[in-house]
């Protein structure tokens, strides 16, 4: 995966949440705790903490640093951020050197972190949907992408359900919904 590919997905979030800003975002988003404005709050700075991970080549831990949406934010400001996060993130694996690495449980290297973005924006705007009452399915292409990357034991079918059962958001017929999982982001050896 590559900045392609943050890209399409960030694209994806903004044409299937804009419709919808003017809504209640203080809703809950889909399953999370967390309501919808909080939750795209947080996609943002997944973006930016990946982001920097991989401009600092951090090699043991991630960057003590926070993204900090103020209180207030309009959903439509919240999805400019992301929109700006995101683009962080792709300048920032299009800068990367062929061959780096940066800590994500261990060393990653920049599809391992387009991967985590792009899982990342999918699962959160489908959270975010489903808080919102509005129908959607993350795009299979991007899906069948993060499975391959991040979860390589993912079970078959459809590519946008299985991702969705390997992050814990639903159940799939005789696999219960998960409460816990693991991505695998770190390139052996």
């Amino acid at each position: 995966m590559d900045a392609q590919d943050v890209d399409a997905a960030v694209a994806e979030t903004l044409r299937i949440l804009t419709p919808v800003q003017d809504r209640d975002w203080g809703v809950r988003a889909g399953p999370l705790d967390w309501d919808c404005r909080r939750t795209a709050a947080h996609l943002a700075h997944d973006l930016t903490a990946y982001a920097t991970q991989v401009t600092s080549g951090a090699s043991d831990a991630y960057l003590p640093l926070d993204l900090e949406v103020r209180p207030g934010a309009a959903p439509s400001t919240i999805l400019r951020i992301v929109a700006a996060c995101g683009g962080l993130l792709s300048a920032a694996l299009r800068a990367a050197a062929p061959g780096a690495r940066a800590w994500h449980w261990g060393p990653t290297d920049g599809a391992g972190f387009a991967a985590l973005g792009v899982n990342e924006t999918l699962n959160h705007t489908w959270d975010i949907t489903q808080g919102l009452g509005v129908p959607w399915n993350p795009p299979g292409d991007l899906c069948a992408a993060v499975l391959a990357r991040l979860f390589p034991d993912a079970p078959p079918g459809d590519p946008a359900e299985a991702l969705l059962w390997c992050t814990g958001r639903i159940a799939l017929p005789g696999r219960p919904r998960l409460t816990t999982w693991k991505l695998r982001a770190a390139v052996p050896g």
